[in-house]
């Protein structure tokens, strides 16, 4: 409560020390603190009485205080009544001052604020776009779920909003409302795809940001943006530039190809792709072309490279990353002045870089060596940074730089801060390792430290130096003669630990000395600590094995000593030394082999990096500043091996022109549309030819008619374009109604499906008559002409979409496949207008004969066949394609992919014994001859599980080892989809009824209901097509088995309540009831 008096006794302009002053002055007058307490009741009715005045200016003051009093930190809370109150005033000042007090406190006094509730709704629609925007923050900000849907259409309406800002606003509010509703996930993707097409630079990071949030795995939405992001990324806000540059990291690595791979590489990997002779040959005519970036990937790298010089070291860092992770490893280099200028900032920053820094400099130590001076200690600094800089100077170090780091080094050992001088000397070990020139000096500055007067620092030194002498023991005698006799000086449990293990491990070479010293150490054995007790025991088993006659008694003593101690492992380890080294008739065969056990050679210790293992952690993430997963977290892809389609790009790009582009100015789009006409032309009259596919062909034509009015109309008048435009608008109405007539819809289901189709359109809309508002070249056009032409162009963009679409499945495809859906990998759902294309494609087949259609969904999550720890280095993870297998009609497609997570070559990787139950038949991958450290490389297998869900054992041989390992295939990979129409689902449902059909009544989780939540649940488990479906409550789905063909039927029918019938027809009857069991939970549980 006192907290509170500081801000009430404050005048404008008055300081902390002032409120500080005023308040020790009401503890004073006032003794106890009941006096305290009521002087803040007085200044609390102050405030109130003033925000209840009639005067504005009172009011305005009031309100300026407590703001102030906010972003100091102090609770006003208890006036939240008197503020709320003045919410409606007319003051514009008064009214973004009550809703900035309001977006802060709103949570707290959520029943307060919802008696306001119809006063924000009324604020939406003030024409100043502080407050619409003020009010959208108010209105988000307060976490009751009774109030979602004014949420959701609030939302809705600002982000259709002429202002940007209030717009950005929207964007934020999608992030609030999601995280307050998951359930709203699928239209607030809708706004997020609406809003990912706004071309104003205010609205672009916070967008991208709620993508980030809400649904970071729908790069589809990203396609056609991507260049717009580019090059608006130099003029957005330094926030929307980090998040925009992560979004596009993640994105580059899976769109485009891998820019280091080099030629050699090229050419081991992607041979064992293919298997004939012809492809052999084909392949080895590409490898000789050079490896050539895709434009787009240039333009992302080229567009960040001017953010390198930015004030804000967030964007910096973000850009560095983006260049580590996706650009040549040539063009990285650029990088390293930025990240070093950055070393002059806070000391926060400096932590954040230098640890990136060290993560890079252990992989690509050229790019920091000319800086290396930057990375010198200061007596300023500290302790973490001074750490992180001895890393970074370790990982620089060579044979070149190594005298002078030595020099540096030497000062260092000399500061004041013993942490970091014991860890110099660490450093200075590690060099010693690393650079086998400079061991023996090292070795010799580190025995001078030994007579150092700092205790930590003699420490540190013994036990850097007994992992020096490890790699070359014999050689250092006189050493271990010298630190035996600091026993009696160190006290630090860790080295006299260290003395003592070397002593007994060089027991022979010190003769004299060393039964001397196990001598000492009886005597204090009961003062030490548990680390040194450990090793006295150990020094005492290794005399009694080499030097029995001076040490036997002693040894014996120390044992019985051993026995009774407090400590249990100490108690353990006696016993088992007693049954080892003393020989009785209990000894077992253990006893003969006692001294190769406890003599035996030990491999020297490596000393390592800390920050060796981090670089699988995306730089710059908290998950790499802590080095372990943290939530949130999302991991960067592997590069494909073959790039995705990157006309996803092109197509998008020109369709935004169509949209915002004026009509004068469609010089770009009169090649494109010849093509169009001309694959019309061809559909036209191949369709003509089937009575039953008369209304694909009636849609065909009208295409044709639209194509050729909109090119005359760019060579005519604007009158004769406007008459042309309504006809053709005329037709398109009377074909849609015929059309959904056809179909049988319902009235809401109709409008549902024309709301889902024209969701883009609607944006798209609403934006170009706001550019249109500035750009627009033809002033004497009305309002509604204009509104009609756009809403024209975009029906015709709309079907060119189509078109595009069906040649590119035509092409892609073998066979003949009328059910062609997009595939964005990955896409958790189907979007209702994909939804809909894809029932007006089915519409005109007829035929009942089984197409295998392309899948709806790919899930790329992957299974591990073996792990890096089992397999010595060699990491082998599995995913299935959901693609017919090419090496064989029955068999399912798997996708291999190895790693080489050792820093050896490892060499041969082929498929080795194979265990395979009766009939399953395997076809394995080519050997592949070496794999580089680090290295990966992905390989195509194809195996015929028999329609049943039996493990595939097999060996996965290297040149010195077999790994056994098995694959064992989820249910729903054993199907292919097939694209059906509803009369001949129903047909061949009637076929396998009784025996064949089974079924099961389930509760639905509420969040289950939608149409796209239940095509995502069932796609996500199985192999399955969409069969179109003239009832919204019927949802069906076909597939057919891999090995024997047989179909299988899914129908999802919802019922009254929260029930569904789930049934499933098939010959396959076990196939069918695995199925079921694994489908059950999914659309059960949310």
């Amino acid at each position: 409560m006192s907290s509170n008096s500081f801000a009430y006794n404050e005048n404008s302009g008055g300081g902390e020390a002032t409120e500080l002053g005023q308040d020790a002055t009401s503890a004073i007058s006032n003794s106890g603190a009941l006096g305290l307490f009521s002087s803040d009741l007085k200044k609390n009715e102050d405030l109130k009485q003033m925000l209840e005045s009639n005067k504005d200016s009172a009011k305005l003051d009031a309100m300026k205080r407590i703001v102030g009093m906010i972003a100091k930190g102090k609770n006003a809370s208890e006036l939240f009544p008197a503020v709320v109150k003045n919410v409606a005033s007319k003051n514009i000042e008064i009214k973004k001052l009550v809703y900035v007090y309001l977006v802060r406190y709103a949570e707290e006094q959520q029943d307060l604020a919802l008696l306001s509730i119809s006063t924000f709704q009324r604020a939406l629609k003030d024409p100043n776009q502080l407050i619409r925007a003020s009010a959208l923050r108010v209105l988000s900000s307060i976490r009751v779920p009774i109030i979602v849907p004014i949420m959701m259409l609030a939302i809705k309406e600002a982000s259709a909003d002429l202002s940007p800002y209030v717009r950005k606003n929207a964007a934020h509010a999608i992030q609030k409302l999601y995280s307050l509703d998951p359930e709203q996930k699928e239209m607030l993707i809708e706004v997020i795809e609406k809003l990912l097409k706004d071309k104003s630079t205010l609205v672009a990071g916070s967008v991208v940001m709620a993508f980030e949030e809400v649904c970071p795995d729908r790069i589809d939405l990203i396609h056609k943006n991507y260049r717009k992001l580019c090059n608006l990324l130099v003029d957005v806000e330094e926030w929307g530039q980090v998040v925009i540059i992560h979004m596009l990291t993640r994105y580059a690595r899976t769109q485009f190809v891998s820019p280091w791979k080099e030629d050699d590489g090229l050419e081991d990997n992607e041979k064992n792709f293919y298997e004939s002779d012809e492809e052999q040959k084909e392949k080895t005519e590409k490898r000789k072309k050079p490896y050539t970036m895709d434009p787009d990937h240039r333009l992302l790298i080229r567009n960040t490279k001017p953010l390198l010089q930015s004030r804000n070291a967030a964007v910096v860092m973000a850009v560095a990353q983006l260049y580590w992770h996706i650009s040549p490893r040539a063009e990285a280099g650029i990088i390293s002045k930025s990240l070093v200028r950055l070393l002059r900032s806070s000391r926060e920053v400096q932590y954040i870089v230098l640890q990136n820094i060290a993560t890079m400099s252990i992989q690509r130590k050229g790019m920091f060596e000319p800086y290396l001076k930057s990375f010198y200690v200061r007596s300023t600094d500290p302790t973490m940074i001074k750490t992180l800089k001895l890393e970074i100077l370790t990982n620089l170090a060579n044979e070149a730089n190594i005298s002078t780091l030595l020099r540096e080094f030497q000062t260092y050992v000399k500061s004041q801060d013993k942490q970091f001088a014991a860890a110099t000397i660490q450093t200075i070990g590690r060099c010693a390792t690393n650079i086998l020139e400079v061991t023996d000096t090292c070795l010799n500055g580190l025995v001078c430290l030994l007579s150092n007067k700092d205790e930590i620092v003699v420490a540190e030194s013994v036990v850097v130096i007994k992992k020096l002498l490890q790699m070359q023991p014999a050689q250092h005698g006189e050493i271990i003669k010298h630190m035996a006799k600091l026993l009696d000086s160190i006290t630090v449990p860790v080295a006299r630990a260290s003395i003592l293990w070397l002593i007994g491990e060089n027991c022979e070479r010190v003769p004299k000395i060393a039964p001397d010293v196990l001598r000492k150490m009886a005597k204090s054995f009961t003062n030490e600590d548990d680390l040194v007790k450990l090793q006295i025991l150990n020094l005492g088993a290794k005399l009694y094995l080499t030097n029995s006659k001076q040490t036997k008694l002693l040894t014996q003593y120390i044992l019985n000593l051993g026995k009774y101690d407090q400590n249990y492992d100490i108690r353990d380890r006696t016993r088992f030394i007693r049954q080892l080294i003393v020989p009785n008739e209990k000894s077992g065969a253990l006893s003969k082999y006692a001294k190769k056990i406890f003599l035996a050679q030990k491999p020297a210790p490596l000393l390592e990096s800390p920050f060796k293992d981090r670089d699988h952690f995306q730089l710059g993430t908290l998950s790499h500043i802590l080095n372990t997963k943290a939530t949130g977290y999302m991991e960067l892809s592997n590069w494909p091996e073959v790039a995705p389609d990157p006309s996803v790009r092109n197509v998008e790009v020109i369709e935004l022109a169509k949209e915002w582009t004026p009509s004068g100015k469609a010089k770009k789009e009169k090649p494109a549309k010849k093509f169009y006409s001309e694959s019309e032309e061809e559909e036209d009259s191949s369709n003509s030819s089937s009575d039953s596919e008369s209304e694909s062909g009636s849609e065909s034509g009208e295409q044709e008619e639209e194509g050729d009015s909109e090119d005359s109309s760019e060579d005519s008048s604007s009158d004769s374009e406007s008459g042309s435009e309504s006809e053709a608008e005329n037709k398109r109405k009377a074909k849609r109604n015929s059309k959904t007539k056809g179909r049988g819809d319902s009235e809401d289901g109709e409008t549902e499906n024309e709301k889902s189709e024209t969701s883009d359109s609607s944006s798209g809309e609403s934006s170009s008559i706001e550019d249109s508002s500035s750009e627009s070249e033809s002033k004497s056009e009305s309002e509604s002409k204009s509104r009609k032409v756009t809403k024209e162009k975009e029906t015709k963009i709309k079907q060119d979409r189509n078109l595009v679409t069906k040649n590119v499945s035509l092409l892609d495809l073998d066979d003949f496949n009328p059910v062609s859906v997009p595939i964005a990998r990955p896409t958790p759902a189907l979007s209702p207008s994909l939804i809909a294309d894809l029932e007006g494609l089915n519409l005109s087949t007829s035929s009942s004969i089984i197409n295998v259609s392309t899948p709806v969904f790919v899930p790329m999550k992957t299974h591990v066949l073996l792990h890096r720890m089992s397999g010595k280095g060699l990491a082998a993870h599995y995913f299935f394609s959901r693609q017919p297998c090419i090496f064989g009609d029955k068999m399912v497609s798997v996708q291999v992919t190895l790693n080489n997570t050792s820093d050896r070559k490892i060499e041969n990787i082929h498929i080795g014994e194979k265990k395979l139950p009766t009939g399953m038949e395997m076809h394995v991958f080519n050997p592949i001859e070496s794999l580089e450290p680090e290295g990966s490389i992905t390989v195509s297998m194809g195996i015929d599980f028999c329609d049943s869900t039996q493990t595939a054992s097999f060996q996965l041989c290297t040149k010195d080892d077999c790994f056994n390992v098995n694959i064992q295939p989820p249910v729903g990979e054993l199907l292919l989809p097939v694209a059906m129409s509803e009369k001949d689902f129903k047909k061949e449902q009637g076929m396998l009824t009784g025996m064949n059909e089974t079924s099961t009544v389930i509760i639905l989780a509420p969040q289950n209901f939608t149409s796209s939540v239940i095509l995502q649940k069932i796609v996500d488990v199985a192999n399955v097509g969409v069969v179109p479906s003239g009832q919204d409550n019927v949802h069906r789905f076909a597939a057919k088995t891999v090995h024997s063909g047989s179909l299988m039927l899914v129908t999802v029918e919802l019922k009254e309540g929260s029930t569904a019938q789930l049934i499933i027809n098939t010959e396959k009857t076990v196939i069918g009831s695995v199925l079921l069991r694994e489908l059950k939970p999914v659309l059960s549980q949310g």
